[in-house]
């Protein structure tokens, strides 16, 4: 390079000027100029208003780029051209479903040690089948809570990322409880016998396995208060974390910016984790009077999920499921219903979480007639897996409502399910980001 010294003052400014354009070109090709937002407008007869708690006539809803920037009437708007329509004549829509409880790399369709005939992986790539299913029967949020290997994880990258479609997942990874507890692997003799990732056994144990589960993907934390069904060897009802453990997971999560879930069916196990912070209850299929009230004065959320029980009975040991198993669900299946039932009538805020892969994904929807069976208003159950969904997931401003900031998820059905809420079993067209899912 010449020195400048070797040029006059004209020649120097002359160069400077050079420089100065040659910089301008250099920023104009690296700052790409920005594509044309996408618009898309979604037209329907009536549309479900869940935060209103009412039907809007002819609704117009205006999308640009994946989330929602107005909501119209129909009859008095005009589109453009530019315009992308998705024309729902006929059809009433809703926001996107939310399922708060699935388990999108288990099957129903295998049970009990039938499952040990596969290859750890089998699970993840069931999960990529479960994921589409799940979106195509309206659920276009979901909260998984509990799977191996972070399975959950690396299909919400690979959903997110494109390279395979389902809805938008909120993971636990694994599920965390006591050693021979419902998270552990129980019936298995001793030779077979290894420490689960999901295993502590001390509050700070519980602290160190949030932080794992956090530092590997988890955006939930799923906790096993109480024994389960389909968990062997143990007592269904029987409680098999302390007070103590559950706060210090409840709050080191919190501490993360993580809810927290608790898996309880038994009574004393529902009270100790709504005593110890824990965000949502799921199943509580045993809480008794004085701890439905605890729950409805704490405004702590109960996810119940009174469908399968249909399910799981019907199909019986033809899957592999044990014997034991069964026994436990014939003992809950009806109290947790009547549970439910009182629940309701005592204002406890609740969810719709199904247990999807206890039985078929793709019938989370069945759900809803339940819900309705057992004391809810079709539009309690559908606000249930809407609005209440996504203010128990802390995101309300980005799903579970069909309003300007939201990520244009839309669900569409033939009929009007606040008089037949059985429509919603039959899901005719998804919108997830503005998008029209095939």
């Amino acid at each position: 390079m010449i020195p400048p010294a070797r040029f006059g003052s004209g020649a120097i400014q002359m160069i400077d000027k050079l420089k100065n354009t040659a910089l301008a070109c250099v920023v104009a090709l690296s700052v790409a100029t920005p594509a044309a937002a996408e618009q898309v407008v979604v037209t329907a007869d009536k549309m479900i208003d869940v935060l209103a708690g009412k039907t809007v006539e002819h609704p117009a809803i205006f999308i640009t780029d994946g989330r929602i920037t107005s909501v119209a009437d129909a009859r008095t708007v005009r589109w453009g051209a530019g315009v992308k329509h998705i024309n729902l004549t006929g059809k009433t829509i809703l926001p996107g479903l939310i399922d708060m409880h699935v388990h999108l790399t288990g099957l129903a369709e295998v049970g009990g040690y039938q499952g040990l005939r596969y290859t750890d992986s089998f699970w993840t790539a069931i999960g990529v089948a479960n994921a589409k299913t799940t979106l195509k029967a309206g659920f276009t949020t979901v909260r998984n809570v509990g799977s191996a290997d972070f399975a959950d994880v690396g299909l919400k990258q690979a959903i997110e990322g494109g390279f395979v479609p389902g809805p938008r997942i909120v993971p636990a990874g694994y599920a965390i409880g006591a050693t021979g507890g419902h998270c552990d692997g129980g019936g298995f003799p001793p030779s077979l016998d290894h420490k689960s990732p999901s295993v502590v056994d001390s509050p700070e144990e519980g602290r160190a396995k949030v932080r794992w589960l956090h530092k590997f993907g988890a955006r939930v934390i799923k906790i096993c208060a109480t024994g389960g069904v389909f968990s062997l060897g143990d007592a269904v009802g029987a409680q098999q974390l302390s007070f103590e453990e559950m706060k210090a997971i409840a709050d080191e999560a919190h501490m993360l910016g993580l809810k927290v879930a608790a898996h309880a069916h038994g009574n004393d196990g529902i009270r100790t984790a709504i005593e110890a912070g824990i965000d949502t209850i799921e199943h509580c299929s045993l809480a008794d009077d004085a701890t439905i009230k605890l729950a409805a004065q704490k405004k702590t959320w109960f996810d119940m999920d009174i469908y399968n029980d249909d399910y799981i009975l019907a199909t019986g040991t033809a899957n592999g499921t044990e014997q034991e198993s069964l026994d436990k669900e014939k003992m809950i299946g009806r109290l947790q219903r009547e549970t439910f039932q009182k629940a309701v009538r005592a204002g406890v805020p609740m969810l719709f979480g199904t247990d999807a892969g206890v039985y078929p994904h793709g019938d989370n929807g069945k759900q809803f007639a339940k819900m309705v069976e057992w004391g809810m208003t079709p539009m309690q159950a559908i606000q249930a897996a809407t609005v209440s969904g996504a203010k128990a997931l802390g995101q309300e401003s980005d799903v579970g409502a069909i309003a300007v900031g939201h990520y244009g998820d839309i669900v569409a059905v033939v009929g009007d399910p606040l008089s037949d809420v059985t429509v919603l079993e039959h899901v005719t067209d998804v919108v997830k980001g503005g998008v029209l899912v095939d």
